[in-house]
C-alpha cells in the first residue's frame, strides 16, 4: 500500500513512490490504450489526470505516427515524485526527433508539430532524450488540486 504524504509547497496529497509503465503497440490502436491506461492508473492514484491526459494522447500519438518501426513497439511510463508527474514516451526511431518550432521565415508550422505546441503549452518542462537505438520523450506537470 502506498503512503501518503502531504508536501507544505502544494495542497495536492501525493502517494510517495508511483510508477506504472507498459509497452504498447506503434499504432493509432496503441496511442488510444496509453491515454486510457494512463488516465485510469493517475485516477485509482488520486491524481488529476485531465491535462496528463491530453500530453499523453498527444506523445503517444507521435510515437505511433512518427516513431514507428514495424516488430516494435513503444513505452509509455509515469512516475510521480513530489508534485511532479513525469510523463515519458520512448519510441524505437532515434532519427527522427521531435521539430516544434516552425522554421525561420516560416508563418505558419507546416504539417507537423502542431501537437507539440500543445505539449509546449500543457508542461511545465518538457524535451526529447536520444539514444543510439531509441528516444524518449517526456513531459512533466506540476501536480495541482
Amino acid at each position: 500500500m502506498s503512503q501518503q504524504i502531504t508536501r507544505t509547497d502544494t495542497s495536492v496529497s501525493v502517494p510517495a513512490a508511483l510508477h506504472f509503465t507498459v509497452l504498447l503497440s506503434a499504432t493509432r490502436k496503441g496511442a488510444r490504450l496509453a491515454r486510457l491506461l494512463a488516465t485510469e492508473r493517475l485516477r485509482s492514484w488520486g491524481l488529476p489526470f485531465e491535462t496528463a491526459a491530453l500530453v499523453i494522447a498527444e506523445l503517444a500519438a507521435n510515437a505511433a505516427l512518427h516513431g514507428r518501426v514495424p516488430g516494435r513497439n513503444f513505452r509509455l511510463t509515469l512516475s510521480v515524485t513530489g508534485p511532479t508527474l513525469r510523463i515519458e514516451v520512448r519510441d524505437p526511431c532515434p532519427e527522427r526527433l521531435p521539430n516544434v518550432r516552425p522554421k525561420e521565415g516560416a508563418s505558419e508550422p507546416g504539417e507537423n508539430g502542431h501537437g507539440l505546441l500543445l505539449v509546449e503549452e500543457l508542461a511545465d518542462r518538457w524535451g526529447v532524450v536520444p539514444e543510439l537505438i531509441c528516444k524518449t520523450v517526456w513531459a512533466e506537470l506540476t501536480l495541482r488540486p
